[in-house]
């Protein structure tokens, strides 16, 4: 599996749990999910993202975008 199908599929995982969190538990878990959708954006026009740098440096396979 290469970085960033690993990186999509964490930020799905975060998105997913953070809503259940903010249903079953707290309102203020949204702002988990509002967090990652703006990581998720600022890295679609930078490029920076602090999750690919971590698996890169622990040897995971880049892909297209994180390389």
């Amino acid at each position: 599996m290469s970085i960033d199908r690993i990186v999509l599929a964490f930020a799905g995982v975060m998105v997913l749990a953070s809503l259940a969190l903010g249903y079953f538990v707290s309102p203020w878990w949204l702002l988990l999910t509002a967090f990652v959708g703006l990581n998720l954006l600022q890295s679609a026009f930078t490029g920076f993202c602090p999750a690919a740098m971590v698996l890169k440096k622990a040897g995971v396979r880049p892909g297209q975008a994180f390389g």
